[in-house]
């Protein structure tokens, strides 16, 4: 969604807030830049499925001044852990600075309400554009293009349900704990803890660190029925849902 005007300022990032990736980062001296905020967790699927395009984008873009910054701000007991965030940046080799907001200072900063959330602001520092969930990865990409002054093709579409003509099905809302019951969706997931085996429809997967694991993948959306169980040693926070294709 585009700013009506660019009168929004970015706010600036709380001085006790910990990083990864960079001692310190202050949002004042990336005047200049096209600075790319992103809300995430770790735990969260819809998170986890927008970082080829952020690391892209990245790669893309970061010579020509595009600064990625990833702010996590954690929704499950593992993902409010801040050693356990340090370890899942590295685990998904997240290469930008990642603000650590456990607090959540910078998400009532911006008045956030979701993730993942993308605000992209302009070399002054105004907020040009932002989007909740996922999506609008061309049109994104589009504006940080347009902002660098470059061109080029848009990443293509990782998955089909990204295609910006993709007709997709309401999924499920998302069930805490272990959720066993009819569902409507392309995939399930499951927010884990621990270590040990999840069974999922007469399927053992093992989990070894905390995250989200993949319980069930579909190529279209089905009308299923999930039985779940955790392990000794696991400990499931929600079973989540991904939409499908029609």
């Amino acid at each position: 969604m585009r700013a009506d005007t660019p009168s929004i300022s970015a706010p600036p990032f709380p001085r006790d807030v910990p990083w990864v990736n960079v001692s310190m980062l202050r949002m004042d001296q990336q005047r200049g830049k096209v600075v790319l905020v992103e809300f995430w967790d770790f735990c969260r699927v819809n998170s986890l499925r927008t970082l080829p395009y952020l690391r892209a984008w990245h790669s893309r873009y970061e010579d020509d001044g595009l600064r990625v910054i990833g702010v996590h701000t954690g929704a499950f007991p593992p993902s409010r852990d801040d050693a356990l965030v340090r370890d899942a940046v590295a685990r998904l080799e997240i290469p930008w600075a990642v603000a650590i907001d456990t607090q959540l200072q910078i998400w009532d900063l911006y008045g956030n309400e979701g993730w993942p959330a993308r605000y992209l602001w302009d070399p002054d520092l105004s907020l040009h554009s932002l989007h909740y969930g996922e999506g609008a990865y061309a049109e994104t990409e589009r504006e940080i293009q347009a902002l660098l002054g470059v061109s080029g093709d848009v990443v293509a579409p990782v998955r089909p349900e990204d295609e910006p003509d993709a007709l997709l099905v309401a999924q499920t809302a998302d069930q805490p704990g272990a959720y066993s019951g009819p569902y409507e969706a392309g995939a399930v997931w499951a927010v884990v803890s621990g270590a040990g085996t999840l069974v999922a429809n007469g399927r053992e997967i093992e989990v070894r660190e905390p995250g989200c694991v993949a319980l069930v993948e579909h190529e279209r959306s089905v009308s299923g029925e999930l039985e779940l169980a955790a392990g000794e040693g696991v400990t499931v926070h929600a079973t989540c849902f991904t939409p499908g294709l029609a």
